[in-house]
């Protein structure tokens, strides 16, 4: 039986994937770390509310099995890129150096299609980044998640993504787009709590989207 923390526990995602989790018998106990409280009821949910700011006060929350990294925001809702950088890319990895202090087994990361250290685009970029930095982390098994535009109901709409919702489904059928077509946040979790019940020491394994939606 193990032990899952989760970072991003109130979006899209990370919420989708304590559902999975409180469903799975391996495990036992999900601690979620959030901003505000979250809205799981449940024996399995220990929730933290915490300033992402000071997160390593917090390094003993670390101590589990497996790491699930789902924290994400906007630049309109950071205010600007410098603010998103530090949501998205300082405070996931740091948390992943926390969750390799303790000896966590298995990190689980969200990014996104088309992340590229060297990319023009300053999101791409931070994503890009990221995985980098987590790929040089000594954790048995490193798992990064590629998706393209992920639709569900968020607490905090966006309108890019609502309008990219809407035509991107249809603009994906034509030849040579399909691979840049929109994924449920669900089926993103879904996938993702099937990879963390595999064994530990798998190394490191990155999901395009392809890969993502045959997990089934």
């Amino acid at each position: 039986m193990k032990t899952a923390l989760v970072l991003g526990a109130t979006g899209l995602v990370g919420s989708a994937v304590v559902r999975e989790l409180i469903q799975t018998a391996d495990y036992t106990k999900i601690i979620t770390l959030t901003r505000r409280p979250d809205d799981f009821r449940h024996d399995k949910v220990e929730n933290h509310v915490i300033d992402f700011s000071h997160l390593g006060n917090n390094s003993d929350l670390f101590k589990v099995d497996t790491t699930f990294l789902c924290l994400g925001t906007t630049r309109k809702h950071a205010g600007s890129i410098a603010a998103q950088r530090v949501v998205d890319l300082d405070y996931q990895l740091q948390a992943a150096q926390l969750a390799e202090a303790q000896g966590v087994t298995h990190l689980l990361l969200v990014s996104s299609s088309g992340a590229d250290a060297t990319s023009g685009n300053p999101y791409l970029k931070m994503k890009g980044e990221l995985e980098q930095a987590v790929e040089k982390l000594s954790i048995p098994s490193i798992s990064i998640f590629q998706p393209s535009l992920l639709l569900g109901t968020r607490p905090q709409s966006r309108l890019g993504e609502t309008i990219g919702s809407w035509f991107l489904p249809l603009l994906c059928t034509l030849p040579g787009l399909r691979r840049y077509r929109p994924i449920q946040g669900a089926e993103v979790a879904k996938k993702m709590v099937q990879i963390s019940q595999h064994e530990a020491k798998n190394g490191f394994k990155r999901f395009v989207l392809d890969e993502i939606f045959t997990s089934h």
